[in-house]
């Protein structure tokens, strides 16, 4: 999918398309499914493990496709997919979120090193920035595979990818409370566990009983 060229059209082909869609010519879905791809991809390939990528966006359309006659038009219609694909990233890690513990003695010498120096750094700046450095991808993926689906999404689109909370807001379809208030709870809960990593502690009941 992800090698679909980028789509240069506009809103009132599309509406047309989600049109003939509705009145029965259901192949027209793969126009909009060619149109997208790269868009559906580009989210999901952020947030899901590489070689599931074409599977999760393959169910972000088929998702789209199921949904069609919700869609009030009011918006482009990539915007629309985006929140599916974004809501598919969540239902993946919701069915898929891991529950036994990740020891500090499963990771890498090189990761138990950068690890060992990000802890002594004290300032929450730098925490966020080497958090998203190349070197602290392998002690992110053990850390984020021990947080639910909801503060999973909210931690790597607001504190990983930088998105502005009202950005995300919209991809999650949630209000802006509600993102700043699990933004904020899921980089504490992120901090918490790469400490307990660092200790080659188990998880907190807190982080392990959490409701996806």
């Amino acid at each position: 999918m992800s090698n679909s060229p980028p789509y240069q059209g506009g809103e009132s082909q599309d509406f047309e398309i989600i049109s003939r869609v509705l009145g029965g010519d259901t192949n027209a879905f793969e126009v909009l499914v060619h149109r997208y791809s790269r868009l559906v991809a580009g989210i999901v390939g952020k947030h899901i493990p590489r070689g599931r990528v074409d599977e999760v966006a393959q169910d972000a359309f088929v998702e789209g496709f199921r949904s069609l006659s919700s869609f009030s038009q009011t918006g482009p219609f990539g915007h629309w997919m985006a929140k599916i694909a974004a809501r598919c990233c969540h239902d993946f890690w919701r069915k898929h979120h891991r529950k036994k513990e990740v020891l500090a003695g499963d990771l890498s010498q090189g990761a138990q090193d950068w690890m060992d120096n990000l802890m002594a750094v004290q300032s929450d700046e730098t925490f966020e920035r080497e958090s998203a450095a190349a070197e602290a991808i392998e002690i992110l993926d053990h850390a984020l595979a021990r947080l639910s689906a909801k503060d999973r999404m909210v931690v790597t689109l607001v504190h990983l990818e930088g998105l502005p909370v009202k950005e995300a807001a919209v991809l999650l379809d949630w209000s802006v409370t509600a993102v700043k208030v699990r933004a904020h709870r899921s980089r504490k809960k992120l901090r918490r566990i790469i400490l307990d990593l660092q200790d080659g502690a188990p998880e907190t009941e807190e982080v392990m009983h959490e409701k996806a």
